[in-house]
């Protein structure tokens, strides 16, 4: 056994970070598709030998903790014994890569001469991958309308592309050029990554490498263990609702129990819907992937994400279930897990309101253009997730249109970019006045955009919580919820939420994301902080008055 100072292991821990962060630029940098390079939609992890995690780069929460899941199911698939130097794996089976099709897994075995010394995977969204409709499928019924399936299948063998696989997807893509664009990229950056880690070893030694491993992953786990039975011991239920399913307007119930106690942090989802006829139900890879993320946040949010960082957590959830769908149920649309999030802190609120925010705006509105670009003559298909309103804390107000608390590092797309490669034109784009709920720390306020149609195509909005507000704490207000409305101040005019919507050159849509719950009575707000409000803009003179009791001139 090699026994190691706190220095070497903190080294050895920099350069893994190190090396994933240097496949996530490789990744940026030479990416096809926008929702890559601009958004960030995407995740990388790197492992041992034993399929545990060592280090991370910065990405979309939900992919990290998905990776994991899914890197075990692929190498079980393939057989370890089936893996050779120079392989790349992709694999998208929704069920084993715990997300939808789109969400594209490649993973990629390191050796050291002929001894398999670690894992890569790089995860990230393809824009098409031959679906019953183009950008993105809202209304599916079963897997096999969701795009072509890889259950764990060798695009790189020995180091060679297997092109009968490359040309398949060449073939079943409607935007091949990008797809496969994004294809390489990711290989790129596995073969970053296994040059890095490759010299890792070099530098250090295997023994040392293997043995500082063991030290992170354990200092992990006594971190979080140790930071959990800091925490309020208990258990709590909290219920929500999708809006629907894509198929019937029916809401769909949500629910969850938590239970901190014995060393163990449980997520418990029953008492939710049985799996929904339309694709919002969750691969239990990606609902094991939201509980990571609440998890962490509690006990380890400045430290970087390792085995031991999750190893406590439990999470339970009925095979056929929403948040545990089986061969062939729906899953493109996985925006329930993001509805989720909010449903767990709504649920630990209750045990530890002095520690948590309200919540955000709920859900990450989504929309996308669909069409024919009049200069080149090809489809496009560019999405954006709008910002929202944080929930105010105890000690301040939310943050004003930010990224979903789900999204972790994730972008805006760039209005530059969704104007130049699509047919939207935008007209507004600013602070929605009064969107953020009152309190004694007021929730952040989301957006205001309105959108005018230059080209034919279609636009779809994807969100799931429109019907119901997101809730506030100690007495603060809740705001008003998302809406997406679609051919505004004409007779077509109607209020959306997850659609499809044919479009010509001079239709419109108004986007308004959700703000952040309050917190606190507003009637206890600083008046002061009440007129500042009034001046920037986030509160109107008439809300200023009738809630917050505060006269303010003109």
């Amino acid at each position: 056994m090699t026994t190691l100072d706190g220095a070497t292991v903190e080294v050895v821990r920099s350069y893994l970070l190190s090396a994933a962060e240097e496949m996530r630029a490789t990744l940026v940098r030479t990416s096809f598709n926008p929702v890559i390079y601009e958004v960030h939609d995407f995740g990388m992890s790197m492992y041992d030998a034993g399929l545990r995690l060592i280090a991370e780069a910065t990405g979309l929460t939900f992919f990290l903790g998905a990776n994991d899941f899914a890197l075990r199911k692929g190498v079980e698939y393939v057989g370890v014994e089936n893996l050779h130097p120079g392989d790349v794996v992709l694999m998208n089976y929704p069920y084993w890569n715990s997300a939808h099709t789109y969400d594209a897994t490649l993973f990629a075995p390191v050796f050291e001469g002929d001894d398999l010394v670690g894992f890569l995977c790089v995860r990230a969204h393809w824009m098409d991958l031959g679906a019953k409709d183009p950008g993105y499928v809202l209304d599916s019924t079963d897997m096999h309308q969701e795009g072509l399936i890889f259950p764990g299948t060798k695009v790189v063998s020995r180091g060679v592309p297997v092109r009968e696989i490359h040309e398949l997807i060449r073939f079943n893509s409607r935007m091949p050029n990008e797809v496969l664009g994004d294809l390489h990229a990711q290989i790129a950056a596995l073969r970053t990554g296994e040059r890095r880690f490759l010299e890792i070893l070099a530098k250090f030694g295997r023994p040392t490498v293997e043995a500082a491993v063991d030290r992170i992953i354990a200092d992990g786990e006594a971190r979080t263990r140790a930071a959990l039975a800091a925490l309020p011991q208990g258990s709590w239920t909290a219920v929500d609702w999708v809006d629907d399913d894509g198929i019937t307007d029916d809401p769909v119930k949500m629910q969850v129990t938590v239970t901190i106690e014995d060393g163990a942090f449980t997520v418990d989802f029953a008492g939710s819907a049985p799996a929904a006829a339309g694709p919002i139900n969750m691969p239990y890879g990606a609902t094991e992937a939201i509980c990571k993320v609440v998890l962490k946040s509690l006990t380890s949010a400045d430290q970087p994400s390792n085995e031991g960082t999750v190893a406590p957590l439990v999470v339970r959830a009925e095979p056929g279930t929403l948040f545990h769908a089986v061969y062939p149920q729906p899953t493109f649309t996985l925006w329930t897990g993001i509805v989720a999030v909010e449903l767990i802190l709504k649920a630990l609120a209750q045990g530890m309101p002095d520690r948590l925010a309200a919540s955000s705006g709920g859900d990450v509105p989504g929309f996308m253009m669909v069409g024919v670009h009049p200069d080149t003559g090809k489809l496009f298909a560019v999405s954006n997730n709008d910002p929202v309103g944080w929930g105010a804390t105890p000690h301040h107000d939310g943050m004003h249109a930010a990224t979903h608390v789900s999204g972790s590092t994730g972008r805006t797309t760039p209005i530059e970019v969704l104007e130049a490669k699509t047919g939207m034109f935008f007209e507004r784009v600013e602070i929605r006045t009064d969107s953020g709920g009152a309190g004694r720390f007021r929730g952040g306020a989301g957006l205001h955009r309105d959108i005018r149609f230059v080209t034919e195509g279609e636009f779809l909005s994807v969100i799931k919580k429109t019907r119901s507000r997101p809730w506030a704490l100690d007495g603060g207000q809740e705001p008003e919820p998302n809406q997406v409305i679609v051919f505004p101040g004409t007779d077509r005019e109607e209020r959306v939420s997850t659609r499809r919507t044919p479009v010509s050159p001079g239709d419109r849509v108004t986007l308004l994301t959700a703000g952040g719950g309050g917190h606190g009575d507003p009637r206890d707000r600083d008046p002061a902080a009440v007129r500042d409000d009034v001046a920037e803009g986030y509160v109107s003179a008439e809300a200023a008055r009738d809630l917050y009791g505060v006269d303010v001139d003109d």
